[in-house]
């Protein structure tokens, strides 16, 4: 029989007392039935569940079976059953089951095994009505659950089937003590954003008595922080469990009987397979004492993984980084250059069409990037020796340097222009499940949708606002630190921004619809726990938080946006690929940058929080049709046309003196050059009079100057 760390058999809280009702100790456990014992079954037959206080316990076969009912009786006298005929007549089924089995058997249920067991109660309903006998009442498989997890220590709960776990924990612990539990974990989690009560997370409850069950104790003080981490190794408390037992322990953490859980995601990375294993001990030690961003350096180690795999295909000799040399930073960077998706993975799923086709010039400088690290670290830590320098030895050919540049992909205006009116006219039924609409409330959605659409920022930086980031300033009030100027005229919303991917914290100005949305759903939001900030290691209250969560960075991806893009009738994704967060920032950007009255380049650096002018070009395009008015205001061809002015000397023509060759044609080419057309020839014309007096004129333009005539407008 498993049992957990805290199991007790007296647990003693506050108000209330418990008592583990069953010790199997005092009683005879002998597996073998004898043959006299087996016939006394076999004859009292259905008479087993009729059994009253009635019956004559003198007759042979009831004595010779004596010892075996007396455990089945103190089971029955334990545990809770409402005052009914008809669940005392289920109780009653369940003993003959067991005594009918053991006849059957003719082995005790002192010996049966967890397969026994379930056997017995079957992994459906259905399977039991099917296997058990026609007099069986309804309520008897649920007592043989009881039966099997007292007498046998059975405890595998995910095996039944859709099995009613708080009946069963009812049975066992009593219903005061059960329904206590269950209050106290409902109270905190509905101040959360819960909604139990309306049974919106109908899975908190079974999975709280299962883990009462698992933890052989109905109190919450007997469900410490080691009885969590037992109970998530159970197979019991496997998917789909993991989700409600994770907000179960931050309820009983609340209440001050456990530690809070940890992340349900942080530190599972797959071991590194296919390379040498040195290989690998250099790759784990590296990422164990690298400081870049959790999500670098992942990234990371999968690329040097890759390379591991490489090396104990091209070169197996090459074990370790400090075998390494610029022949090898050589080979490598032709590999990379000729390799294709999927080619050294681990794992190949997941790839689809992709798979074989070449490498994209971003991921071929992200490789070198993660390699150039790494290399560097292991040099500057004194791991080993410094045998050639990273920063040239692989360095990004410039082949790759030409494909990569500024290159926002932008959504198209007519796309935009309807993904920002289904942001404003979100309605509950347009969730794509009922699910998560009782996950989220829709005053979040809205205000997570407005922000994606509005605010031009990062996805990691939307969730991560905290309470309190929106800020109104009026008409009159002083711009800080200059006491000179006042803000304009209408109503400025203000947006704080945390600490982000490139610059410390700032403030920018958002359109007040988004400041509002914030507004509503801040009035509306419930209580949370302070939650650490992994960018900055603080406890802050965040701003999309609910059930003591903070909403995902991929939501918007996963649920937001493609919700939108349903209810706007366009498709998710067009001819620059899948419609994503970012791209929302490339897109605003874009339209500031083309507007009427455009933002400078600076101040668009600003707004987006930019370290750096040079990544807003990044973001900001200039559109097609702002180009083209551009284009049309510079006046190319009229400009051309006014600069080439052909002037004709009306005398020469007239005197005869153009059909003898001399010039009558004159083409004014600009500021100090023309020419002069005759019948045969051309030459150089004239200068304007003003170009004459203030430039040294040349030989060839003193000679054009005697030929020049005088015209109105020269």
């Amino acid at each position: 029989m498993t049992t957990s760390p805290s199991a007790a058999v007296t647990t003693t809280a506050a108000d209330l007392t418990w008592t583990w009702p069953f010790d199997r100790s005092r009683y005879q456990q002998r597996a073998e039935l004898t043959s006299q014992e087996v016939a006394a079954l076999q004859q009292l037959g259905t008479d087993l569940r009729r059994r009253s206080g009635r019956h004559d316990p003198q007759i042979p076969a009831w004595t010779a079976i004596r010892w075996l009912l007396r455990p089945l009786d103190d089971v029955r006298a334990s545990l809770w059953c409402p005052d009914s005929s008809y669940h005392r007549q289920g109780v009653n089924d369940a003993i003959a089951i067991v005594l009918l089995r053991c006849a059957q058997q003719s082995r005790t249920f002192w010996c049966w095994t967890a397969e026994d067991w379930l056997q017995l109660i079957g992994t459906s309903a259905a399977t039991f009505s099917t296997s058990a006998p026609g007099w069986v009442d309804g309520t008897a498989r649920s007592t043989l659950a009881a039966y099997a997890y007292l007498l046998g220590g059975f405890t595998a709960f995910d095996r039944l089937g859709g099995f009613q776990r708080l009946p069963l924990s009812w049975r066992v612990f009593g219903k005061e003590l059960v329904d206590r539990a269950q209050e106290q974990v409902n109270r905190v989690l509905n101040g959360w954003g819960y909604r139990i009560e309306s049974g919106a997370d109908a899975r908190v409850s079974p999975v709280l008595c299962q883990a009462l069950l698992l933890n052989r104790s109905p109190l919450l003080e007997d469900l410490t922080t080691e009885a969590f981490a037992w109970l998530r190794q159970h197979p019991a408390m496997r998917r789909p469990h993991v989700g409600a037992l994770h907000a179960i322990q931050r309820a009983v953490a609340s209440l001050g009987f456990c530690e809070p859980p940890p992340s349900p995601f942080r530190g599972r990375m797959p071991e590194i397979e296919g390379t040498a294993p040195s290989w690998a001990d250099w790759v784990e030690r590296w990422h164990d004492t690298s400081t870049l961003s959790p999500k670098a350096r992942a990234t990371a180690r999968t690329v040097l993984s890759k390379i591991g795999r490489w090396l104990a295909e091209q070169h197996p000799e090459i074990t370790e980084p400090a075998y390494w040399t610029r022949q090898t930073c050589a080979s490598w960077i032709a590999a990379l250059d000729r390799m294709s998706i999927g080619d050294y993975n681990q794992r190949r799923g997941g790839l689809g069409d992709r798979a074989g086709q070449p490498i994209s010039a971003e991921t071929k400088s992200g490789y070198l990037t993660a390699t150039r690290a790494f290399f560097r670290d292991c040099q500057e830590w004194e791991w080993i020796p410094r045998r050639f320098d990273p920063v040239r030895a692989l360095a990004t050919p410039r082949t790759v340097l030409a494909m990569l540049g500024p290159d926002p992909r932008v959504i198209a205006d007519e796309i935009w222009a309807k993904l920002l009116w289904a942001g404003l006219n979100i309605q509950p039924e347009d969730l794509p499940t009922s699910y998560n609409s009782l996950r989220y409330p829709i005053e979040l959605l809205r205000a997570v949708a407005l922000a994606w659409l509005f605010s031009g920022q990062r996805s990691d930086e939307i969730v991560r606002l905290r309470v309190g980031c929106i800020r109104w300033q009026h008409d009159g009030f002083p711009i800080p630190g200059d006491s000179h100027e006042i803000l304009a005229e209408d109503l400025v919303c203000l947006l704080d921004i945390p600490t982000h991917k490139t610059g410390t914290a700032f403030t920018k100005p958002i359109d007040p619809l988004l400041g509002k949305a914030i507004e509503v759903w801040e009035a509306a939001r419930p209580n949370q726990p302070a939650l650490v900030d992994r960018k900055t290691g603080e406890r802050v209250d965040f701003l999309f938080a609910n059930r003591a969560r903070r909403v995902s960075k991929h939501y918007i991806n996963e649920t937001i946006i493609p919700m939108l893009c349903r209810k706007a009738g366009v498709p998710a994704a067009d001819v620059r690929g899948n419609i994503t967060s970012h791209r929302a920032r490339s897109t605003i950007a874009s339209q500031l940058y083309n507007a009427k009255e455009p933002m400078t380049l600076f101040e668009l650096q600003e707004w987006l929080g930019h370290r750096t002018p040079e990544a807003t070009p990044r973001y900001a395009r200039i559109t097609p049709n702002t180009l083209a008015r551009a284009y049309n205001d510079a006046g190319y061809f009229a400009r051309n046309v006014r600069t080439i002015e052909v002037l004709v000397d009306r005398d020469a023509v007239a005197s005869g003196q153009a059909a003898a060759g001399e010039p009558w044609q004159y083409y004014d080419l600009g500021h100090g050059y023309c020419t002069t057309r005759s019948s045969s020839s051309v030459h150089i014309g004239w200068l304007a009079p003003a170009a004459i007096s203030t430039r040294r004129k040349t030989p060839a333009k003193r000679n054009c100057w005697r030929q020049r005539k005088t015209y109105s407008g020269c």
